[in-house]
């Protein structure tokens, strides 16, 4: 049976398409969700891609939180749906309370675009098993507001129970708290990142194919389900 990974498309969505693809390479079934629908057509696993959904008007994903397909992204999520969020999508999740903070405008005030160092901190999440723990990945990082930021309180939480995901290497490069580049919810099946795996899937087009995890990660935690 061929899993089933959607990936939603908002009005200014960029990173869509690359994410179709990314499942494709990793052997899932990838399937276009448009924004202003409720259903998720059946399938296991849902992306939320980088862009600037809705002209980021606003803040980044807060008016995308409130589009029809994210009343039933947010249902699921909450049931157990693996969910992931990338650049854009990391801030439609912290918008919508999936996850906690926020993305706020880098320190420097200039957009960032780089192949970035990363170190995998948790590789027990939906998305995240087919690495370890430690591992330094490399893949691309492009955003204006890409800051997480959240109180000392929340940040402590996050450390103590073990969900922040990824870490910046190399320097930070939009001033994230504690060098956060990505996070899990409780459960483990909802994560956002600020950094963009789904552009380091293949030699020919990527740095390396060290984002290629993400996605074979999710097929194996739904097959694992099964």
């Amino acid at each position: 049976m061929t899993t089933r990974i959607g990936v939603v498309t908002f009005p200014g969505s960029l990173d869509d398409t690359d994410a179709l693809r990314a499942v494709r390479v990793a052997g899932g079934e990838p399937v276009a969700l448009w924004h202003r629908e409720t259903s998720l057509r059946q399938v296991d696993a849902v992306v939320l891609p980088g862009g600037f959904s809705y002209g980021d008007y606003l803040r980044c994903g807060a008016i995308a939180r409130f589009s029809p397909v994210m009343e039933t992204v947010v249902e699921q999520a909450r049931a157990g749906l693996p969910v992931l969020g990338i650049c854009n999508g990391f801030q439609v999740l912290c918008e919508s309370h999936l996850l906690p903070g926020a993305l706020t405008r880098n320190d420097h005030l200039h957009f960032v675009c780089r192949d970035q160092r990363l170190a995998v901190a948790n590789a027990v999440t939906a998305w995240t098993r087919d690495y370890t723990e430690g591992q330094e990945i490399t893949v691309p990082l492009k955003n204006g507001e890409g800051g997480y930021v959240a109180d000392e309180r929340t940040l402590d939480m996050l450390e103590a129970e073990g969900r922040v995901v990824l870490r910046y290497l190399g320097g930070n490069p939009n001033g994230s708290r504690r060098d956060i580049a990505g996070i899990t919810n409780e459960a483990g099946n909802v994560v956002g990142l600020m950094p963009h795996p789904e552009h380091a899937v293949e030699t020919l087009t990527g740095p390396t194919t060290d984002g290629l995890g993400f996605f074979t990660s999710a097929l194996k935690t739904l097959v694992d389900a099964r």
